[in-house]
């Protein structure tokens, strides 16, 4: 994938049930505070909800975005109920960049690996897959079986991205925020939006 700088993106983020909401509202403040995407379209699973309770203690679907960005939204980011199969982002036609999955559950993963479309999630990844659009997939799981490695196998020779969530430690991060953001860069700018700031590792 590219890394030059792009504009006016429309990016769909999706949060899955796996553990890890910090990673999954770092992406969304970074992505409401880049002025190179225009629009978010914004999809929470059931399962995420709760935990975003029981990790960030924000209950409820309501103004979850505000929630998660700690103010208001600067009005790009739309969200959608994952049960909305008719949603923008269903449709090959509608003009959607690019897809983040953070954190993607392995239930999620086994989903598009297998071309289910069950849900709004699983339906706009097998959307940038027909599309050949760029879909991250950040897996949060420990230890793997054979299962979740032969749908990760799947889904990347379907033309997604696999990237676990494996924070960095060379950078040194002080508070989980700071691994979460610095994360959040790393996947960024794989999809052609380095962050300003963004640890960068120079040897001696």
């Amino acid at each position: 994938m590219s890394r030059l700088a792009s504009s006016n993106l429309n990016l769909t983020l999706a949060v899955t049930g796996a553990s890890g909401s910090i990673f999954a509202a770092e992406m969304l403040r970074a992505l409401d505070a880049d002025a190179r995407v225009s629009h978010v379209n914004f999809i929470a699973s059931e399962a995420a909800l709760r935990v975003f309770a029981e990790e960030m203690q924000l209950s409820g679907r309501n103004g979850l975005v505000e929630k998660l960005l700690g103010a208001s939204s600067s009005g790009k980011i739309h969200q959608h109920p994952e049960a909305d199969i008719g949603a923008n982002v269903a449709s090959g036609s509608y003009p959607s960049d690019r897809m983040i999955v953070l954190p993607c559950s392995m239930g999620t993963l086994a989903g598009i690996a297998n071309g289910l479309a069950s849900t709004l999630i699983e339906r706009a990844a097998d959307v940038c897959l027909k599309e050949s659009r760029p879909l991250i997939l950040c897996v949060r799981e420990t230890p793997f079986n054979r299962i979740h490695l032969r749908n990760m196998q799947l889904a990347s020779d379907a033309g997604a991205t696999i990237f676990p969530v494996m924070p960095t430690l060379y950078n040194l991060p002080q508070t989980t925020t700071e691994m979460a953001r610095q994360f959040v860069a790393r996947v960024l700018a794989h999809l052609g939006l380095p962050q300003p700031g963004a640890f960068e590792w120079k040897p001696d």
